[in-house]
């Protein structure tokens, strides 16, 4: 009993020091990424982390249900599309078409209304939110500098840092994207309570708008400067200039750093596949939501057009892509969310789930992008089975 007593001292001992010293060197911020992530026996942001964070509710207004086309369901999952959804563990697969639910398949208990994390994909409805905001003249153009709302950016490189170059990823920012470091600024971003006083740490050590380089710090900072210019938190403004008038049928939540702080905006909105993939049909219809303008067509247009030739797989928010002869543009989110829009043919593809297909260095597209393209082709009879890439591996 002595020698219990004795290790459980050390132990108790052992665990306040180290606490302290997380609070000495200033990455405390793991102890919450311990709780949230790392007991589950994750190790990185999963599907479904919303619920161990604060959240900010992005209401909906009247709801306007999908239609259903009339072949709705009629055609199954090829089997390569089978096999994928179980190799990476799909949860939600959509494919719409001419602005009709053509197919839908849910996976492990996820449903119609079933919410999850949109990771990355929250950089397209920022830039969305950021062009709606200079078409109402809250923000000058998409040359204002950062520096007119955040003076810390007026010197140096970074007076030359403007919104458009934080929408297009050409920000110059001191960030990394690796999310499995525990020590990463993408991890304390993440888990840190004070995400502004992160972002706003943050040094311009590249010269801005000259070059493409994904940065998440730089839609986050973007958010920041939307707040400041409309005067409504970004899941207000969300709300009211696309969640509502799209008529999403369920709220939305938006994860924040502290319960009054401020949007994760560069990620997290926790919703469902048929209500994100409202966005890809707005872009689809440049901007148009059954009638009523939400954002102008010139805007959408900008959006999903390269800003960098050297770079021709990202516009303003918006990975994109030319496959199959054809002009597509897509939300992309951590672990493979996906709203794909294909203008020619009028489909949208959605796939959210669990895990996230090969990413080489020689292709800015994962691999599972090319499988639910492909296989959604094949299921509604548009293209051969022997075209595409649909035979390239998925596994991640």
């Amino acid at each position: 009993m002595t020698f219990l007593k004795k290790f459980l001292l050390w132990f108790v001992l052992l665990l306040s020091s180290i606490i302290i010293l997380m609070y000495i060197f200033d990455v405390d911020y793991l102890l919450r990424a311990v709780r949230t992530i790392y007991f589950r026996g994750e190790t990185t942001a999963f599907l479904d982390d919303y619920k161990e964070f604060p959240n900010r509710t992005i209401p909906k207004g009247t709801a306007q249900p999908w239609a259903e086309h009339t072949d709705y369901n009629k055609v199954q999952p090829t089997a390569r599309l089978q096999e994928t959804h179980k190799e990476l563990k799909t949860v939600a697969y959509l494919i719409i078409k001419n602005d009709s639910i053509w197919h839908e398949s849910y996976y492990d208990g996820y449903g119609t209304n079933s919410k999850s994390n949109s990771f990355s994909m929250a950089k397209s409805i920022v830039s969305a939110a950021l062009f709606k905001a200079i078409e109402e003249g809250k923000i000058k153009s998409l040359d204002q500098k950062v520096s007119d709302f955040y003076p810390k950016f007026k010197d140096g490189l970074g007076a030359k840092m403007t919104v458009g170059d934080l929408s297009s990823m050409a920000s110059g920012l001191s960030w990394d994207e690796k999310y499995y470091s525990p020590f990463s600024i993408v991890t304390r971003a993440y888990f840190d309570d004070k995400l502004d006083e992160v972002i706003l740490g943050l040094d311009v050590v590249e010269e801005p708008g000259t070059a493409f380089k994904y940065l998440s710090g730089a839609t986050q900072l973007l958010a920041m400067v939307i707040t400041k210019a409309t005067g409504q938190t970004l899941s207000s403004y969300v709300s009211d200039k696309f969640w509502k008038p799209m008529g999403a049928a369920n709220e939305a939540l938006w994860q924040l750093d502290d319960p009054d702080g401020i949007e994760k905006a560069y990620c997290c909105i926790g919703s469902n596949a048929r209500d994100f993939s409202r966005f890809g049909k707005l872009f689809l219809r440049n901007g148009n939501w059954n009638g009523k303008k939400l954002l102008d067509s010139t805007s959408v247009a900008k959006m999903v057009t390269p800003r960098f030739n050297q770079s021709p797989q990202y516009g303003y928010g918006w990975w994109l892509h030319n496959y199959l002869g054809k002009k597509m543009y897509y939300m992309r989110g951590h672990l493979g969310q996906f709203v794909i829009v294909i203008p020619e043919d009028a489909i949208i593809i959605t796939r959210l789930g669990h895990l996230k297909g090969l990413q080489t260095s020689t292709d800015a597209h994962s691999n599972d992008f090319y499988v639910y393209v492909d296989e959604a082709y094949k299921m509604m009879g548009m293209m051969q089975p022997n075209e595409g890439q649909g035979n390239k591996k998925a596994l991640k």
